[in-house]
């Protein structure tokens, strides 16, 4: 299937620790509607481990991925038969639970005789602001989420630049981190935020690691130590200590997303005067209400744009899945049956371009 006619995706999501299923349309014009959207937490099997454990993960995706896809398709109210095509995500992510779903869609593409499309996972988060705001090309990335945190100017479908990214730990991995060391409870985002608010932000002033240097870089790993350490000195921690260490950790989280964004925006006004520049927030920590006010403050003062998209979808799901496997199909590109899965995968290689003969 190739051109600009409408097509109905089937879109699987099993990188982590949400099993995922949901039902796109992509109509001629190039607008998308989501028909469904089910996605299942693992929350309840990683709780007592304080994080993610990749087996559990994968062994909950076998058993519950038909479940979910049936309940999408129903929801949706088509057949299965109905759909173009089947994407999934292929990487990057914990192999065995990718492994689950590119496996499935690959049983359900040969079954059926359709279309597969083998989707980046960052893919989906670049692409989901087309799908629920109609950004147009280019625009400028900020992925923030447990296993990611990057700059990327988005300049096509497959046309990726990374302008920067953590050289440790991500962003969602070190609220992980501070909240189990003050024993919040997973996941550690939430429960940080949740806790902020009733800290002093002044108390500590932990460290802002690179923040003076002019590179589009982060680094969480000295300020999750300097944390560590400062809760081992005053232990044994009282309530209020804990709410002022947490607001601490994330006032200067803050400072760093923001201060890196208005480099990355400046960047982007340099390098592609002619464009409007927007800022695109995606990933799981987008949630947080304090970074969420510092980035609106500083589109305000570079005369950028800021779109973030609804939670759901900043976070994993089928639907940003369906969405990167449709505006992949409607430039002619699908994939082989034995396309393999991939624990990593930038999203700025190059065999992420679509080629100008892949139509078919």
């Amino acid at each position: 299937m190739t051109g600009q006619a409408q097509a109905i995706i089937l879109g699987i999501e099993t990188s982590c620790d949400e099993t995922a299923a949901s039902i796109v349309v992509r109509d001629q014009s190039g607008h998308g509607t989501i028909r469904s959207n089910v996605v299942r937490s693992q929350l309840d099997e990683h709780a007592a481990f304080g994080g993610v454990v990749p087996e559990l993960a994968a062994r909950a995706h076998v058993e519950w991925l038909d479940h979910i896809i049936a309940q999408a398709v129903d929801e949706a109210g088509i057949a299965l038969e109905d759909v173009d095509a089947i994407a999934a995500t292929a990487g990057p992510g914990l192999i065995g639970g990718v492994l689950v779903g590119l496996t499935t869609a690959k049983a359900l593409a040969a079954s059926l005789g359709k279309e597969l499309i083998a989707v980046n996972h960052l893919e989906g988060h670049a692409l989901t602001a087309r799908l629920t705001d109609g950004v147009e090309f280019p625009y400028l990335m900020l992925l923030v989420s447990g296993g990611h945190s990057q700059f990327v100017l988005v300049r096509g479908v497959g046309h990726y630049e990374r302008w920067g990214g953590t050289i440790d730990d991500a962003l969602g991995e070190a609220f992980d981190k501070v909240a189990k060391l003050l024993s919040l409870g997973h996941p550690g985002g939430p429960a940080v935020e949740r806790i902020a608010r009733e800290g002093d932000a002044r108390r500590f002033k932990f460290p802002r690691p690179l923040l003076r240097e002019q590179r589009l870089d982060f680094s969480f790993s000295g300020l999750k130590t300097a944390v560590r350490l400062q809760a081992e000195a005053l232990a044994p921690l009282t309530d209020q200590d804990v709410a002022d260490i947490a607001a601490s950790f994330q006032e200067a989280v803050t400072e760093i997303v923001a201060t890196r964004s208005r480099q990355a925006l400046e960047r982007f006004k340099a390098e592609l005067p002619e464009a409007q520049p927007q800022l695109v927030v995606a990933g799981g920590v987008a949630a947080n209400r304090a970074i969420a006010a510092a980035l609106a403050e500083v589109v305000a003062e570079t005369g950028a744009e800021l779109v973030v998209p609804p939670i759901a979808l900043c976070t994993d799901n089928g639907a940003m899945v369906a969405w990167a496997g449709a505006e992949r199909l409607a430039l002619g590109a699908a994939d082989r049956l034995d396309v393999a899965a991939r624990p990593r995968w930038p999203l700025d290689t190059p065999d992420m371009r679509i080629s100008d003969d892949a139509a078919r």
